[in-house]
């Protein structure tokens, strides 16, 4: 695969903006561990591979255990993650398949069991701006591992 376009180099202002508010969303009170789960399935789902690769290594270098990233496709069937975890992958799920229906009261209920108004609007944010993200990804087909090394993700020993 071969990338069809720079995209930071053709709108480098933008880039820079929406990197650090990505930046500034990494620092929420979610905590690394539910943001990188959250950027790892939404990636999954819109079949973003650079995000993908990027987010997996990012929750490596974070600690995450392995098993729990290959368990993320089975959530619902993995015993491996918790009630505030689980919520925030239906979340994640309800708002990147956006297919034309309101997202269920019932599913909003479960995210607010789990999280206070901030968190979910925070969840929420991280949610939107990895869909973003994973479009512009996916769009200018941009590959997987190839700014390991601007972003340190070649510390997770993965590739």
């Amino acid at each position: 695969m071969t990338q069809r376009l720079n995209y930071p180099q053709q709108a480098p202002e933008l880039f820079k903006k929406f990197a650090q508010f990505s930046a500034l969303l990494a620092d929420s009170s979610l905590g690394k561990t539910l943001h990188d789960l959250v950027q790892i399935r939404a990636s999954q789902l819109n079949g973003c591979g650079f995000c993908l690769d990027m987010h997996s290594k990012e929750a490596k270098i974070h600690g995450e255990r392995e098993l729990r990233l290959y368990h993320l496709p089975i959530w619902r069937e993995s015993p491996l993650f918790d009630a505030r975890e689980r919520a925030a992958l239906a979340w994640t799920e309800a708002l990147t398949r956006l297919d034309g229906h309101p997202v269920p009261d019932a599913l909003y209920e479960e995210a607010r069991a789990q999280f206070d108004e901030k968190e979910l609007t925070e969840l929420t944010w991280v949610i939107a701006t990895i869909n973003a993200w994973n479009r512009l990804g996916v769009g200018f087909q941009a590959v997987p591992g190839s700014a390991d090394k601007l972003f340190g993700l070649d510390k997770a020993n993965l590739s």
